[in-house]
């Protein structure tokens, strides 16, 4: 009997999911979201941008370190975003495939 599997370069994998912390006039923040996308182009991954200026949680949790990026709910950059790291981390989560 011959397996429905589908082969592995077929197999769909979530999408990974990442979150940028920002706020106006940050050019870090700026910087950030230019390298996301640059990133984006090559790895596909949902993106929610969020300005914690207009939530004060949110701006006294992450306010004196932004930017912040989230994969999947971990905090993986702060203040930059190292493109060649987050590309690997992607492709090795699947996100490529």
């Amino acid at each position: 009997m011959r397996s429905r599997e589908a082969p592995p370069r077929a197999r769909r994998f979530p999408m990974p999911s990442l979150i940028l912390y920002t706020k106006p006039d940050c050019c870090l923040c700026d910087d950030a979201a230019a390298a996301l996308q640059r990133v984006r182009t090559r790895v596909p991954f949902d993106l929610d941008v969020v300005d914690v200026s207009r939530d004060p949680e949110l701006l006294a949790q992450y306010g004196e370190r932004l930017p912040v990026v989230l994969v999947d709910g971990s905090p993986v950059f702060e203040y930059e975003v190292d493109e060649r790291a987050l590309e690997d981390r992607l492709v090795a989560a699947g996100a490529a495939s």
